[in-house]
């Protein structure tokens, strides 16, 4: 591969279509402030390379990122590329991700807003990540050891499997289809409403309002802190180890839980079965 090292970059498509490059220590930054440096580029390897300019990597095949930084002004940094790596990379333009496939990402730091929509075949593992509308629509998803803040992440994605996450967000999984959480701690409002096939196992769960007009929802002994209104209009099993401040309306299943301070049965569809060790205050206000 031909080698550039120690080289800046600041004019319109610097690189453009450039094929079987590695750039080492290389600036992407300047007055001519140009975007799109190595658009529609294949097999390219970049190395503690600095990025500072829109659009870099659209279109791409097989790109290869290491110990690189993209800052707030490197905008939609991948769009439309595929077989992509990622790691010890610092992501803080806003939509740095979008419409790529088979994407791995390691040991990064993401700070983009609109991260990751529309991607396929996306692995991530010890990164950290904040943003907004987080990974919307994406598909085949793995993640490992990944820590979020933000709000509305993972809507309307499809076949994902998290492990060992900690998620701070809130509206998060709505009408998310075919997802598994194992051990993992979910923080947030409004938790997985209009989902289908969500499993979560021995997971945390915080916050108010969770599991709202789901079908096919299963918890396996779970804990649940501060919920309340929980599970209204859901298809759900779920096997709970904690007590739950209140349980409204579900419409089919099973929770088994120690106990429950309120339960609200007052929707004559609501036909999901309550097992408890201590009596609940049924129908109250």
């Amino acid at each position: 591969m031909e080698l550039i090292k120690q080289q800046c970059f600041d004019e319109e498509r610097a690189l453009y279509a450039s094929e079987n490059l590695t750039l080492q220590e290389c600036r992407f930054d300047g007055p001519a402030d140009g975007e799109s440096a190595l658009k529609e580029s294949r097999r390219i390897i970049a190395e503690r390379c600095f990025f500072n300019l829109r659009y870099p990597f659209w279109h791409d095949h097989g790109l290869t990122i290491r110990s690189c930084e993209m800052t707030e002004l490197c905008r939609a940094a991948l769009w439309y590329s595929e077989h992509v790596s990622i790691a010890d990379t610092q992501l803080h333009g806003i939509k740095a991700v979008r419409e790529c496939r088979d994407v791995t990402i390691r040991n990064c730091d993401i700070r983009s807003p609109e991260f990751g929509w529309s991607t396929e075949k996306i692995h991530m593992e010890h990164c950290t990540a904040q943003s907004e509308y987080f990974l919307l629509r994406a598909k085949d998803i793995s993640f490992t050891d990944v820590a979020f803040q933000g709000k509305y992440s993972f809507q309307y994605i499809e076949n994902a499997v998290f492990d060992n996450c900690r998620f701070d967000t809130k509206d998060a999984f709505w009408h998310a289809k075919n997802v598994t959480v194992r051990n993992g701690v979910v923080k947030g409002e409004y938790l997985a409403w209009y989902s289908d096939a969500l499993t979560l196992y021995h997971c945390k769960i915080i916050g108010t309002q969770p599991f709202c007009y789901c079908t096919n929802l299963k918890l396996v002994d779970c804990e649940m802190i501060d919920t309340d209104l929980c599970f209204e209009k859901s298809e759900v099993e779920a096997s709970i180890t904690t007590a739950v401040r209140s349980i409204k309306n579900p419409r089919a299943g099973t929770i088994v839980l120690p106990s429950v301070e309120e339960l609200i049965l007052d929707d004559p569809e609501a036909r999901g079965k309550i097992v408890t060790d201590q009596p609940a205050c049924s129908g109250c206000a």
